[in-house]
């Protein structure tokens, strides 16, 4: 993982091939076929490691505090890595479960009914996804007024 996450770094998305990847790792492609199925698999591993790296505790006492933390790691780990926003929307795409679950039980501890939990939850990772690339103070203050909306609806 280490080293596709390296290539991607270096040459971004568009350029990660199973060849590309093979030939840096100095074997043949179909070597990598015995490890991931095909391309696709290999990049939903590579998210799957970016978001791992990135994840933060769980369940801080205060439900805001976790969403802010969970959001801004979110952020963390795909500015971290070339194309990291792009590789993690394109693989999340068809799970936005998976980027939702933590958000969605921190807003569930704090109350929320499960419609608001999963709005919520998808509202906040939807907005990660296309402000990644903002200035941090300006992420930080557009992720306040998210949170202060969910604060009044859970009042």
């Amino acid at each position: 993982m280490e080293r596709a996450i390296e290539v991607l770094d270096a040459h971004g998305l568009d350029a990660l091939s199973m060849r590309r990847l093979a030939t840096d790792l100095g074997v043949q492609p179909g070597a990598l076929y015995h490890h991931f199925t095909n391309k696709d698999a290999l990049l939903s591993a590579i998210a799957d490691e970016i978001l791992r790296r990135g994840s933060r505790p769980a369940e801080i006492a205060a439900w805001d505090a976790e969403v802010q933390l969970l959001c801004v790691g979110l952020r963390d780990a795909m500015r971290r890595h070339r194309d990291g926003a792009v590789l993690i929307a394109q693989v999340n795409r068809a799970d936005a479960e998976a980027l939702e679950r933590p958000l969605r039980a921190a807003l569930e501890r704090a109350g929320a009914d499960p419609d608001l939990a999963r709005v919520g939850a998808r509202t906040l990772v939807r907005f990660v996804l296309s402000h990644e690339d903002d200035e941090p103070a300006d992420f930080g203050m557009a992720l306040a007024l998210v949170l202060d909306g969910l604060r009044a609806r859970l009042g």
